[in-house]
């Protein structure tokens, strides 16, 4: 898990600590560091990450309003327990979001937008792969669908798919049952026609890339998530 730093010192950084316990713990549940369905207590989380519990109160409610956790009475907040349900869910809106933001992104490179970190994360990615990194495939992943959505210049796209990777890396990080030399043969073809500024074909491999690996994610989740 990421390690904690000392709160920031100046008036202003209420936010920035709550921000930032928000990115711990969430890589906590990305990770699985914090299981689902386990508890998430202030006052741990607050000595943990050597903080007040105002931040952290206020990081679990970004949390449960992203749906990573939920609030019950008598036990506070918890870990969410994904469903097949919500697997299906993020896919669809995937499918709406980020196709949308790969014709963008071709769109902008083709006028002349620069390419140039997706290149550095598609090689990144490879290395990755090449090296049974694992943990670090997943991760580079994420960030190289976070970067076609930066790269489509839609700031609005880019605040409302953040919660959705997020939840792409902790169920990418349950299931381990698609190749992902195969994904990188997607991923290839995808960042290609991105960088060659063609945004038709652009959509058509970010439609396809998500939805196949729709069914190989349900089926390696099936044994341990409800419907």
């Amino acid at each position: 898990m990421a390690q904690a730093t000392p709160e920031p010192a100046n008036g202003r950084d209420d936010e920035a600590r709550a921000e930032h316990v928000y990115q711990l713990v969430l890589e906590g549940i990305v990770t699985g560091t914090f299981a689902r369905g386990s508890r998430l207590r202030e006052r741990e989380l607050s000595d943990l990450y050597s903080v007040s519990r105002i931040p952290v109160r206020e990081a679990i409610q970004r949390l449960e309003q992203d749906g990573f956790v939920a609030t019950f009475p008598r036990r506070g907040a918890v870990v969410r327990q994904l469903t097949l349900t919500d697997v299906n869910e993020l896919f669809d809106v995937r499918l709406c979001l980020e196709t949308f933001a790969a014709r963008m992104a071709a769109t902008r490179v083709a006028q002349g937008a620069s390419g140039a970190r997706l290149e550095e994360l598609m090689e990144a990615s490879n290395a990755a792969i090449d090296d049974g990194r694992m943990d670090d495939v997943t991760l580079i992943s994420a960030q190289l669908h976070t970067e076609i959505v930066r790269l489509s210049g839609n700031r609005l796209l880019m605040e409302s798919v953040k919660p959705l990777f997020g939840r792409m890396r902790w169920i990418f990080g349950l299931a381990h049952n698609r190749s992902h030399e195969l994904q990188r043969d997607e991923h290839t073809q995808l960042c290609s026609a991105i960088l060659q500024g063609r945004p038709e074909l652009a959509y058509s491999l970010a439609y396809s890339h998500i939805e196949l690996g729709r069914e190989p994610v349900l089926a390696g989740l099936a044994e341990t998530l409800e419907p």
